[in-house]
């Protein structure tokens, strides 16, 4: 993983564009072809950020009273179900003042609380909104025309491309979201991972959940929901690495309890107090584990075994073999102490080990 580190690191990664800055730059080219009655090739915006960008238009269409212009979605080298998607911008004229904004088909509707766009309308975040109302504004003025516009955002598959997304869970349903703060994606970016997390939080805070169960990866969510079937999907948020950031912005939501479910790997790491999990930031701790084993009664032998584990899986093993069950509820107790210290308290914490199966290894439960 380290190797793999240092090779992303070294190798430079492509930078993309967010979905909304493309809608934005759709937006230019329609609204310019609509006005002009010629299509437009390439449009360049102004990006969050303050730099500029050129976008080259997919598929261009003028009448008289619309213009229908798309951009290919490029996310550069960032992993992100959206890459290669149509955005697509209709402009029209209209007879209200100002300028409407809505998502067509293929952008999906906000009908949960906690999204920062209001319950019944598209799924276009603020930023997006704003760079699409600056971009149709400053060509109203350059071309002196004082008339109102409507335009709708479009993304033809948007509805199957967000099966692959969280966006139903969060309340988001028909399609995708148009989103982005930079305009730009950066390839491999954990604040993007980390803002997910954070809004997943806040959706399930908002539409009142107090008991969230946090998870390390699919597997372990899996094995979380067959022990709480009755919460709600989007009572489940899959923290990954993010432990100690996820638990902070429940907190603040205002949940009550927190239940952890995760593996040995990373939950061994939180319990020596390491809230970020990733491979790059902290690495198991064999000794500790040993420790923990030898206050749970492990035999000399068992520990000087579990010292020498090629990694926590591994640790787990040999002390399942001895059916050492203590280890697990008092590695779960540790666990839980050490995110508790994290957050001060005011909240209460559940832990819960499994195994790749789904297998359950121990629990434990700490108010704080």
């Amino acid at each position: 993983m380290k190797k793999q580190a240092e090779s992303r690191q070294s190798t430079k990664l492509r930078s993309g564009y967010t979905t909304g800055a493309c809608a934005t730059a759709a937006t230019k080219a329609a609204l310019l072809s609509l006005i002009t009655g010629r299509a437009a090739r390439e449009v360049e915006i102004l990006l969050p950020i303050g730099k500029k960008a050129k976008f080259s238009i997919d598929q261009a269409r003028v009448s008289e009273e619309s213009a229908k212009c798309s951009v290919i979605k490029d996310g550069g080298d960032d992993p992100d179900a959206t890459h290669g998607a149509r955005i697509v911008s209709t402009v029209s004229w209209s007879d209200e003042p100002g300028i409407r904004l809505d998502g067509g088909a293929g952008v999906g509707k906000v009908t949960k609380l906690g999204l920062p766009v209001p319950v019944g309308e598209a799924a276009i975040n603020p930023v997006p909104r704003k760079m699409i109302r600056e971009a149709v504004t400053d060509v109203l003025s350059s071309f002196a025309i004082h008339r109102g516009v409507k335009v709708v955002i479009s993304v033809p598959g948007g509805e199957k491309i967000a099966k692959k997304t969280l966006n139903e869970r969060l309340g988001i349903v028909g399609g995708i979201s148009i989103l982005g703060t930079r305009g730009t994606v950066i390839p491999f970016s954990t604040a993007a991972y980390r803002a997910s997390v954070a809004q997943a939080v806040q959706v399930a805070g908002a539409n009142g959940n107090r008991h969230l169960v946090f998870t390390t990866g699919g597997r372990s969510e899996k094995a979380a929901q067959k022990i709480y079937p009755e919460l709600p999907e989007e009572a489940f948020v899959q923290a990954g690495n993010f432990i100690g950031f996820a638990l902070k912005h429940a907190k603040q939501a205002g949940v009550l309890k927190v239940t952890l479910a995760g593996m040995m790997g990373k939950l061994s790491k939180v319990a020596r107090g390491e809230m970020n999990a990733h491979s790059g930031n902290s690495t198991v701790d064999c000794n500790f584990l040993a420790q923990v084993a030898e206050k749970a009664g492990a035999s000399p032998t068992l520990a000087a075994g579990i010292r020498k584990a090629n990694n926590a899986t591994h640790a787990g093993q040999l002390i399942e073999q001895e059916g050492n069950s203590l280890f697990f509820t008092l590695l779960c107790e540790r666990i839980c102490r050490a995110c508790l210290v994290y957050v001060e308290g005011g909240i209460k914490l559940e832990t819960v080990l499994v195994k790749l199966s789904g297998e359950r290894l121990g629990r434990a439960e700490i108010s704080g």
